[in-house]
Order: structure tokens, then sequence, then C-alpha cells
């Protein structure tokens, strides 16, 4: 295994480092997000995963997470940071990453969750719906075959309305579901989210997102009743 170690703290760099070596583990390090973008477009051997902190200067490890991504690198992202909030978590696993482990931490359980979260991506079968197929690891969406440009948030709503199994979800559901809001502030992001996949979507065939009047959407291939 092959592991990209990403902080702006020398010594815990080092830390990691070596408790990664004293487990069989290669590491290379980076003190900052540009300086690890260098090494991941440089880099020959690719890397097993990313452990990533989230304040760093001039970017942070969100701003470098969403840059992989839109680069179509899917390489497994653990989180190691002090930033604890429940909010925050839900923010890194929301863009993307695989895993949120807060400092300090026991390195034992920091090497059992590198392990799971390599295995999982590696164990991921894709999704299919209809015409759809859902690249689980990639993240990426094919609609007949051709791919879609969906944003982390789109492909949450997307993935979300096909485990649904053509059930009805409420705006409710849809944001405790993708955006981790246990209540409905009055805010129309669900709407705004579901009108922007389904102009994606309706590019590629017929509509397959469906308004259920007073009730939420559904996925399907046939028109829903309203």
């Amino acid at each position: 295994m092959r592991i990209l170690v990403v902080d702006d703290d020398p010594k815990f760099r080092s830390y990691i480092s070596t408790g990664l070596a004293e487990s069989g583990i290669d590491s290379v390090t980076a003190g900052d997000p540009s300086a690890a973008l260098e090494v991941l477009r440089t880099d020959k051997q690719g890397f097993d995963l990313i452990l990533l902190d989230v304040m760093m200067p001039v970017k942070t490890g969100w701003d470098l997470l969403l840059e992989l991504r839109k680069e179509g690198r899917e390489t497994p992202v653990i989180f190691v940071t002090a930033r604890d909030t429940v909010e925050e978590r839900i923010k890194g696993l929301k863009l993307g990453a695989d895993d949120y482990v807060i400092k300090p931490f026991a390195f034992s359980e920091l090497l059992a969750r590198i392990e799971v979260a390599v295995r999982r991506r590696k164990a991921l079968p894709p999704i299919e719906a209809y015409d759809l197929r859902l690249d689980l690891v990639r993240r990426q969406v094919t609609r007949g075959g051709k791919a879609l440009d969906l944003s982390p948030r789109e492909f949450d709503l997307l993935l979300t309305l096909v485990r649904a199994g053509g059930e009805v979800l409420s705006r409710s559901e849809l944001l405790r579901n993708v955006w981790g809001i246990e209540f409905d502030p009055g805010t129309n992001v669900v709407d705004v989210h579901i009108g922007r996949l389904r102009r994606k979507l309706d590019r590629q065939g017929t509509a397959l997102i469906h308004t259920v009047r007073g009730e939420g959407y559904r996925l399907g291939n046939e028109e829903a009743a309203v």
C-alpha cells in the first residue's frame, strides 16, 4: 500500500510517515494542497489512499478534495483533522471523503480505517437503474452509455433517488439524506438541485425525475400522478 499524507504540520507528517513505515506502508508527504496536487500530477506509481488535513494555508482540504474529484481522481480520502463538529464531518463525507478521523487518535484505529476505506472502494459494484449506471467508486454516472457531468451534490441526490426504488421522497427526507439537515429550514435548495439534475438527465433521454405534487420527488421512466 502507498499513501499520500497532506498536512501543514511537519511534526505530524513525520509522525504519520513513521507509523505507516512501521506498519509496512510506503508514504509520500506534502505540506499543502498545491504541493499535493503537484505530487499527484507527476507521480507515476499512484496512491492507494490520501490522508488529508482540513485547515491549511491558502487552500483547505475541502478545496483539494473538490479539485481532485473534478479532475476525475477517485483515490480514497480520509480527513485527519482536529475539526470535530458534526457539520464539518458531514461536509467532508458529502464532498466525497471516505472517512473522517479526529485528532488525537489511536494509530491502530487509523490503520483499521485505512484498511476498510481501501477495501470498500475496491469492492463497491456499480448501481444500474433504468438506463442509468452509477459508478460508486469513481462517482460517475452514465445514461444510455453517455457520461453525465454531475456535481458531488447532484451525484448524491441521484443516488438517493435511485436507492429509493421509485418511492416518493419528500423534501425533508432529501434534506436529511443528502444534506444532513434534520429539519426543513424553508429553503428551496432541494428544488434548485432537482431542477439542475433533471436538466442534465433529460438531455440524454426521457424524463426520469417526477414531481409528485404535495409529496416530493420520485425516479421512474413513466409520468407520476400529480
